[in-house]
């Protein structure tokens, strides 16, 4: 059978597909676009089914079940905190699944997975489906789910890489329910949070950052405000040979690349391409990376691979964190009890850059948090999860300066981290750091 017969054999309604899961299953929607036809035909079960798990990559979409009172068709079960569930965590209706260094336990949850729901391009004249900008663990997904359910998207990229995937590896197929072209907000961050456009405060951040770049440098940007802007604020500038290994690549880099910016021909390892998971971006920064064999998306398994990371000589890992504290620690899944996102890739690229020969980890934040509180504090209040522990604490940025931590004492840590604080509160930072480090 040829593959246009296959694919007739497997393509059903979204409806259809729906009924194939079962009451008490795990239903895994990986990191990435999500399947809308899929979803909101399941979502329409919910008299039929109980107690399906729904483990979300990154929930963006609104499907209903993240509301009250869905708990006894759909129990939610979620890896990285977004605005939409956050809510839910809060109130402890959803349960959060630690994943490991590499994000395996949620992202690769193996023979578990009873129905995996995932959006493909349509095939090509060889009957091979793109996973379009987003990759992440969907083809170990695939190969570990009971049970796979494509929905198509007409208009998915297709990347070079391990980007892939032949129909013949899926159970079924739907298609979606508009081919009408779908906007990519500008005003939100790589994993789909609302951001605000950058400022002095994130201009001086980068100024303060760049000093920290050297020629030759592999880059890895995390998601956020503070960091996404780091590239169209001048913190690569005048940098020649810089390469990228990423979890996401960022739009302003993928820009960087096409004008010869980023060129990767200083790279150890897959040199001359800018390699990541998944890119963020709007229309025009996902034309550039459509069909463009200057870029590879490869699984996360590889990106996210501290030992592959630590292979890239003079890899440099730049993250966002919620705040830090004298003894060098960094928060970046919660503050206090409340969960506001996920470490992410974070502690995998903090440990790959420092085993890197040349590499550096550096956490940029501001100064103050919107809310006119310290996010340099003398120590993390009760609940707040330590995300990077302070062994591997290596450079912090805010708009004052920038604290070099690593090998440091906790004294001299406590001073570097005061010195880059917001001055009103570096008074109360030395009296604490004293009660903390020195004889009373």
């Amino acid at each position: 059978m040829d593959w246009q017969e296959e694919l007739k054999k497997k393509l059903i309604s979204a409806e259809q597909a729906a009924k194939l899961v079962k009451s008490g299953d795990l239903v895994l929607i990986p990191t990435g676009r999500e399947p809308v036809s899929l979803c909101y035909a399941l979502l329409a079960r919910n008299e039929e089914l109980k107690g399906v798990r729904i483990c979300p990559g990154l929930a963006g979409r609104d499907f209903g079940w993240y509301d009250a009172g869905w708990e006894e068709s759909f129990s939610i079960e979620a890896g990285y905190i977004m605005p939409m569930i956050a809510q839910g965590m809060a109130e402890k209706r959803f349960d959060f699944i630690v994943p490991d260094v590499s994000l395996n336990h949620y992202f690769d949850l193996k023979e578990d997975i009873d129905v995996l729901l995932i959006s493909l391009s349509p095939p090509d004249e060889h009957g091979y489906c793109s996973f379009g900008g987003s990759l992440w663990f969907k083809k170990r997904q695939i190969k570990y789910s009971k049970l796979v359910l494509a929905e198509l998207y007409p208009y998915q990229i297709r990347t070079y890489g391990d980007n892939y995937v032949h129909i013949s590896e899926i159970d079924y197929f739907t298609e979606h329910l508009t081919t009408a072209t779908e906007k990519i907000s500008t005003t939100r961050d790589m994993l789909g949070r609302t951001i605000n456009g950058p400022g002095e405060m994130e201009r001086k951040i980068a100024q303060n950052l760049f000093q920290l770049i050297k020629d030759g440098d592999t880059i890895q940007i995390g998601a956020g405000g503070t960091t996404e802007y780091l590239p169209q604020l001048g913190a690569f500038d005048n940098k020649s040979d810089l390469g990228i290994h990423t979890e996401i690549i960022p739009g302003p880099l993928i820009n960087m690349v096409e004008k010869g910016i980023f060129t990767g021909t200083r790279k150890t390892i897959d040199i001359g391409k800018a390699v990541g998971t998944a890119i963020g971006g709007s229309h025009d920064e996902y034309a550039i990376v459509n069909r463009n064999p200057a870029f590879e998306l490869r699984g996360a398994n590889y990106t996210n691979n501290s030992r592959i990371i630590a292979s890239n000589d003079n890899m440099v890992a730049i993250n966002s964190a919620f705040a830090v504290d004298l003894y060098g620690q960094i928060a970046a899944d919660s503050l206090g009890y409340k969960m506001l996102a996920g470490v992410g890739g974070q502690l995998a690229f903090a440990i790959g850059a420092q085993l890197s020969k040349g590499g550096r980890y550096i956490v940029a934040l501001p100064s103050m948090a919107s809310n006119g509180k310290s996010r340099i504090v003398p120590f993390f209040e009760p609940g707040t999860i330590c995300s990077i522990p302070r062994s591997l604490a290596d450079h912090v940025v805010t708009e004052y300066g920038v604290a070099r931590l690593r090998g440091k004492s906790q004294r001299r840590r406590a001073e570097e981290l005061i010195a880059i604080s917001h001055p009103n509160f570096r008074e109360g930072l030395k009296k604490e750091a004293r009660k903390l480090f020195w004889p009373g």
